[in-house]
């Protein structure tokens, strides 16, 4: 039991999340450690149809982060592999102009660490 005033983290208020990258693992401490409730890969978005209506492609954003109501979507990838991810994200931005999304590239996710603490969870031996 934790004691008088401990304020658990939001991690050990959820069942384990196994995260398809370290990346996302690394972000999740993130959020966890300055308090932003977060959701693992929540909604997947249609982005493409066929001609019977059935859905052939779709968007799986990362995180939702419930206090912006932003999804984001993490990506390791050296920018000359992304273009398929832009583009489901480009359509995804078309298609649902009311929903935010924001992709976070290494840098990006080092950047974020930086600004936010210096007490953050470390980013070190994340692979490029």
């Amino acid at each position: 039991m934790a004691a008088v005033g401990t304020i658990l983290p939001v991690s050990a208020q959820r069942p384990p999340v196994v995260f398809a990258h370290p990346s996302e693992a690394m972000f999740a401490r993130l959020m966890d450690f300055h308090g932003i409730h977060w959701e693992y890969e929540p909604r997947t978005f249609a982005v493409e149809w066929d001609g019977a209506g059935n859905v052939r492609e779709g968007f799986t954003p990362d995180f939702y982060l419930h206090e912006l109501d932003l999804y984001v979507e993490l990506t390791m990838m050296k920018q000359s592999l992304i273009r398929r991810k832009n583009r489901k994200l480009r359509l995804m931005r078309e298609l649902y102009p009311e929903v935010s999304v924001r992709v976070l590239y290494q840098k990006d996710l080092e950047d974020l660490q930086f600004k936010l603490s210096s007490d953050a969870p470390a980013l070190h031996g994340l692979p490029s």
